[in-house]
C-alpha cells in the first residue's frame, strides 16, 4: 500500500479546537514541515498502527494451540444462516 502519491487529487477538511490548531502549527514548525505535511504523516502513521492491530496479534504458545483448535472445529449448523442464503439480495431489481 502505498502512502505516497506524486498526484494528490483527495481534499481532507477538518475542524479542531483553536488549542489543537495551535499545538499543531507548533509541532509542524519545529519539525520543518508544513501543517499539511505534518498532519498527513501523523496520519497516515496512526492509520497503519490501526490497522496493522486489526490484521496481526501475538499469542503464546498455549493461545495459539487454542486458537487452531477452535479453527479446527467444524462449523455447526445454522437453520436462521441458511434460509438467508436462500433469499433474493435486498438489491436484486424485483420485477424489472
Amino acid at each position: 500500500m502505498s502512502t505516497q502519491t506524486p498526484h494528490k487529487p483527495a481534499r481532507l477538511n477538518l475542524r479542531i479546537a483553536a488549542g489543537d490548531d495551535e499545538l499543531i502549527r507548533s509541532a509542524a514548525e519545529a519539525t520543518g514541515r508544513s501543517v499539511t505535511e505534518y498532519v498527513t504523516r501523523a496520519a497516515i502513521e496512526r492509520a497503519l498502527h490501526d490497522v496493522a492491530d486489526r490484521r496481526h496479534f501475538a499469542l503464546d504458545d498455549e493461545q495459539w494451540d487454542r486458537f487452531i483448535a477452535a479453527l479446527d472445529v467444524p462449523p455447526r449448523f445454522n437453520q436462521r444462516l441458511a434460509n438467508l442464503l436462500t433469499q433474493p439480495p435486498l438489491d436484486e431489481d424485483v420485477g424489472g
